[in-house]
């Protein structure tokens, strides 16, 4: 398949280096050589400098027999634009487009994206994408990643392994026998920095960062049996009034459970803004990293701490400010990767990184029809994909001790007839059962093979 991807930002690169290393043919488009120049060193695709919306630029681009266009540059207005050239000029038939701002993504403005008006078939939104993934951290304060599957049904969760927990130095295969009813699988395990797919023999050490795939009726047991306590969240601190801070603030207020939320932001006219829209939400003016106002916030009392500003290093001091003073949960928003690894030493209980959150949903929206969810798990360095397992597919009617999964492959869950069945070797995978497998990036396209995806994307 022929895909061009407008943008080498972060998001554009990481969208290039899934799809190239799935052998599709892929062109890069950006105003900025040393973007371009990276992107065509270090992946196999095609480089083009250029702006994105330029038609000339398109078509060097190979636009008049592309299958899809992905417009993730820095601006709204370019990404509008390259899908309307490419579906007006190029008959490109699948457009995807990254709009950041709130005025474009009004819902009572949404006929603006039919085919005979503004041409884009998804519209991605990071900001919209991170208050998700910052209310699925809340939901689950102790983990330090989580994404939701099956609809739901299905749970991943990052759970950071501390000396406490009862099963450490415990092979993986006990924990079947230990908790025969338990629908957890760990699919992946993170020591010294390292991420693997670990194997029944494999034990789990304080220190490792685990993955586990959950039922989410067994979530709070699952927990439990890791050594981690889940506790309500009654108060929140949100430290930063942007787009992400305000999304999350109203959807709090939402909820029927009444969470108390109070909302820190330096910018005065974002504050008044943020005061304007909101309802029950406490907005204070002022800096996040000013002690005195987080103690006016009442940081000391609160559930969490969430620090969504625009500046990574102000989060992460936030968060490491707002513990001092008695805070016992910070969630940090960060799009440097390179800080993650600072996390466990500066004691933030879990991150958010935008660009992953933003690949994920790209990558949900380009996978073939049968792959109803992808998660990017670390630096791009492992996928959770969630397909709908096809008649063709190879792995069809067959138990899974038969199914040769590559070794860096787990399945994590499987949903039959509406319900999430723990995999075991004797288990049967059925035409329309629903599966969650965890599988390194360099095995992802063996997954679409034993699934029987091509990904046409269509």
């Amino acid at each position: 398949m022929k895909v061009i991807i407008c943008g080498a930002g972060q998001v554009g690169w990481q969208i290039a280096r899934h799809l190239a290393g799935e052998r599709n043919d892929v062109t890069v488009v950006d105003n900025n050589p040393e973007l371009v120049r990276r992107a065509s060193e270090t992946l196999d695709v095609n480089g083009i400098v250029g702006h994105a919306s330029y038609p000339n630029v398109l078509d060097r681009a190979g636009a008049r027999d592309a299958d899809m266009i992905i417009a993730a540059t820095h601006s709204d207005e370019v990404n509008m634009v390259t899908c309307q050239v490419a579906h007006s000029v190029f008959s490109i038939q699948r457009k995807i487009a990254r709009l950041r701002a709130q005025g474009y993504l009004d819902a009572i403005y949404s006929d603006l994206y039919r085919r005979d008006h503004m041409p884009i078939d998804v519209v991605i939104s990071p900001e919209k994408e991170v208050a998700e993934a910052a209310l699925q951290r809340l939901a689950a304060p102790a983990a330090f990643d989580t994404e939701n599957f099956f609809d739901g049904k299905g749970q991943l969760i990052g759970i950071t392994i501390d000396e406490t927990c009862p099963v450490i130095n415990t092979p993986l295969r006990q924990l079947t026998d230990l908790f025969s009813t338990l629908k957890a699988i760990v699919v992946g395990i993170r020591r010294d920095g390292t991420l693997f797919a670990p194997e029944a023999g494999d034990q789990i050490f304080a220190g490792d960062s685990c993955y586990v795939f959950t039922d989410r009726e067994d979530l709070n047991r699952t927990l439990e049996i890791f050594g981690k306590r889940q506790a309500k969240q009654e108060r929140v601190v949100i430290i930063g009034g942007g787009n992400v801070g305000l999304a999350v603030a109203k959807r709090l207020e939402r909820r029927a459970d009444r969470v108390r939320v109070k909302m820190v932001e330096r910018d005065r006219a974002q504050a008044e803004r943020a005061a304007d829209a909101l309802e029950r939400t406490i907005v204070l003016h002022g800096d996040g990293l000013d002690a005195a106002l987080l103690e006016e916030a009442n940081v000391s009392s609160a559930d969490a701490v969430l620090a969504v500003t625009d500046d990574d290093k102000t989060n992460m001091l936030a968060s490491v400010r707002a513990k001092s003073q008695g805070c016992p949960m910070a969630i940090c928003l960060t799009n440097d990767p390179t800080l993650v690894p600072l996390m466990g030493p500066l004691d933030i209980d879990a991150y958010i990184n935008p660009r992953a959150t933003t690949v994920s949903s790209i990558l949900r929206h380009i996978r073939h029809g049968r792959v109803r969810g992808v998660y990017s798990i670390g630096d791009a360095e492992a996928e959770m994909i969630e397909a709908q397992v096809l008649g063709t597919s190879p792995i069809a009617g067959q138990k899974l001790r038969d199914i040769a999964f590559p070794e860096g492959v787990l399945l994590g869950g499987v949903l039959k007839d509406g319900k999430v069945v723990k995999p075991t070797g004797s288990l049967r995978i059925d035409e329309g059962d629903s599966i969650a497998i965890f599988a390194m990036a360099s095995d992802v396209p063996e997954v679409e093979r034993l699934l029987q995806v091509s990904i046409d994307y269509f």
